[in-house]
């Protein structure tokens, strides 16, 4: 019954706010330090950009897009278009991230990846930034799938690399072991050159 009640979209929706409010909270307590910067700046003029971090470090990644925009202004006014799966996580997911200026494209490696696919290359055919999880959403942890290489090889862009760690945090007992950032740490936000 409680498994029931913690699936009910009202639920979902309610847990999802307050995972946002939480990660704001642990945002702002946070000080942050941004490493290869220039790797940024490097792709980010007006134009399509392709990033990926592997997925454990999900709950950190709105904090990186807030922070990129800051150390890049041009992308203050871009939203992230990101990756995620059609399933129930998914949409949870999107929620959450919402509010940090990030839009969700639902797609999967197992059911609607060719969708998702596609969807991908428009946007980055107008110009967006497009993020995804290489080894999501199901693994294995930081193996990457070959849906990565193929968006770029269809797109003509180089993958930036982007990753982001806190002193402090939860490593969850999941696939990925996931981080969930606890406030009043030191965090990082690093960009690599793009591969």
């Amino acid at each position: 019954m409680l498994r029931r009640a913690l699936r009910h979209p009202a639920t979902q929706a309610v847990l999802a706010r307050l995972l946002g409010l939480y990660l704001r909270f642990v945002f702002a307590t946070t000080r942050w330090r941004v490493e290869g910067a220039e790797h940024l700046r490097a792709v980010a003029a007006p134009g399509p950009i392709l990033a990926a971090f592997w997925h454990e470090r999900l709950p950190l990644m709105p904090a990186a897009w807030l922070r990129a925009a800051q150390v890049v202004p041009a992308l203050a006014t871009r939203r992230a278009q990101v990756l995620v799966s059609r399933h129930r996580d998914g949409r949870f997911i999107a929620d959450v991230c919402r509010p940090f200026r990030m839009e969700m494209v639902h797609g999967s490696t197992r059911r609607g990846g060719a969708t998702g696919l596609r969807m991908l290359l428009r946007l980055l055919a107008a110009g967006e930034v497009v993020v995804i999880t290489p080894d999501g959403p199901r693994g294995p942890r930081r193996v990457a799938a070959p849906g990565v290489a193929q968006l770029a090889a269809l797109s003509g862009l180089a993958v930036l690399p982007c990753a982001a760690r806190t002193s402090r945090g939860l490593t969850l007992r999941s696939w990925d072991r996931m981080v969930v950032p606890l406030p009043f740490a030191r965090g990082v936000i690093a960009f690599g050159p793009p591969v």
